[in-house]
């Protein structure tokens, strides 16, 4: 299968910004309903490894999926450049494979699944016939195949995603127009509109489309002479971009409002942190989401998308070394948790999300990619700190003399106990500081004046089955 992959020139582009600046982000009430979506495409997509992974998805307490469709691998004759006699329509035109195991697995499961319909597309649904088959896809095209996709997974998917990273020119070519101005926006929302048609035209007669699913770094414009045009649209410039409004969010004549059930992002950070703060405030990752809530309020204000609609984080991770915004397995722990309850303090999130189970290979420089590193599992299937971190996320804070506590039992079903160990300053031995009680959804917390070296939690599930988080300090 194909994965993910992040342009070598966009990460250090982001790392290039200059200095960066560390910012607490403002917290609106907590979610109350945030659903985590998982998505191991490597092993899930396999029939050899599903089993095992789905078991182990479970021990983990994973309860939502995210699969990414590919149209090119589906479609027929997709490499041709002329496009076979077919109806486009019809499902059974189509060779869904391992996808349909895999949804057939998260309906048994009771799992809701996010199917995010993504390039690359077929070589003659594309303007130039060229590879790597993401210039400008026909719109026409990609509606009648929505429209085939909405009759055979409509009744197994939770909520559709149109495009995976738009704003990235590993996703969608091209990004910037000849003249250094964003070409991308435009290309996508004409792609959404279509898709979004062709879910209709299934007889889904309200979808749940999520707009969006943009990377969180980018150019706002370039400087073509100076820099080319090989570089991605920061998520804000794009979102601005495809709802046809200017920088300061007026919106042009003749440009309709577009229907969507909430706005996806990846608000990925680089190896500062979840509290990172880029410079471009186009840009827009873990630590500063209000950048997009208040992107969002404009443009609902300019009558471009209906008010309030909730952000849907759909893929995040902390890479860690040696990837080349890798931060050791202990951070990589630590940021996690936090990066879950700055989402799980914002109103307006409505999931968080993880990606992947197990590493890529460790990065090697490959024609301008880069692989990932943000797996619960190295690439040679070593549990990491966030392997148990997954189950029982732990955010410690200090404020004076006292410590706050936040955490959550992901695989409880229902209100439990867990208990908060601490390591006392000059100590190797862990003791019991409380034993708390979580709300219905597994979530808790605690405040506390007793210093420590370390935090952790032990959780005993109602089978028996004991499970022991990482050592976590002070964020």
């Amino acid at each position: 299968m194909l994965r993910i992959r992040i342009p070598v020139c966009a990460l250090l582009a982001s790392l290039a910004l200059g200095a960066y600046v560390l910012s607490i982000p403002t917290v609106a009430l907590a979610s109350r309903s945030q659903v985590t979506f998982f998505e191991a495409p490597s092993e899930l997509l396999n029939p050899a490894t599903r089993p095992g992974a789905l078991d182990q998805l479970q021990a983990l307490g994973v309860k939502a999926l995210r699969v990414e469709l590919y149209w090119y691998l589906v479609a027929p004759g997709a490499g041709s450049a002329q496009r076979p006699n077919f109806d486009a329509k019809n499902p059974a035109s189509y060779v869904w494979g391992e996808y349909d195991a895999l949804l057939a697995e998260a309906q048994r499961l009771k799992w809701p699944v996010l199917l995010t319909v993504t390039s690359p597309v077929p070589r003659w649904a594309t303007s130039n016939r060229k590879k790597p088959y993401l210039t400008r896809p026909d719109d026409l095209q990609f509606k009648e195949f929505m429209t085939a996709v909405g009759r055979h997974y409509g009744s197994e998917v939770s909520y559709f995603a149109i495009w995976n990273e738009p704003n990235q020119l590993g996703w969608l070519l091209p990004q910037f127009n000849s003249n250094g101005t964003p070409a991308s926006p435009r290309i996508y929302r004409g792609l959404f509109q279509a898709g979004y048609e062709g879910l209709q035209a299934a007889g889904i007669a309200k979808p749940k489309v999520l707009i969006g699913e943009t990377a969180p770094f980018g150019n706002t414009t370039v400087n073509r002479r100076r820099e080319g045009l090989l570089h991605n649209v920061a998520p804000l410039a794009f979102l601005r971009g495809m709802l046809c409004l200017n920088s300061h969010y007026h919106k042009a004549r003749g440009c309709a409002s577009l229907s969507a059930y909430g706005y996806a992002h990846h608000p990925y950070p680089n190896a500062a942190g979840p509290l990172y703060k880029s410079p471009n405030p186009d840009n827009v990752t873990i630590g500063v989401l209000s950048r997009l809530t208040n992107a969002l309020d404009k443009a609902a204000h300019a009558h471009a998308l209906q008010a309030h609609l909730p952000i849907y984080i759909t893929e995040f991770g902390i890479n860690t070394k040696p990837n080349i915004l890798g931060v050791s397995l202990s951070k990589q722990a630590e940021y996690d948790a936090l990066s879950e309850k700055i989402a799980w303090s914002n109103s307006r999130v409505a999931s968080f999300a993880q990606y992947e189970l197990r590493d890529d290979t460790a990065p090697k420089f490959y024609s301008s990619w880069i692989g990932f590193q943000t797996g619960l599992e190295t690439a040679s299937g070593k549990r990491k700190p966030l392997y148990s971190g997954f189950s029982l996320p732990l955010v410690v804070s200090k404020h004076g003399h006292r410590y706050s506590l936040w955490g959550l039992v992901r695989p409880a079903t229902g209100a439990t106990k867990v208990s908060v160990l601490i390591q006392p300053p000059h100590s190797r031995r862990y003791r019991q500081l409380k034993v708390v009680s979580t709300d219905s959804r597994g979530y808790w917390s605690l405040r506390s004046s007793t210093p420590a070296r370390n935090w952790r939690v032990s959780w005993r599930s109602p089978s028996g089955t004991v499970y022991s988080g990482p050592p976590i300090g002070v964020s």
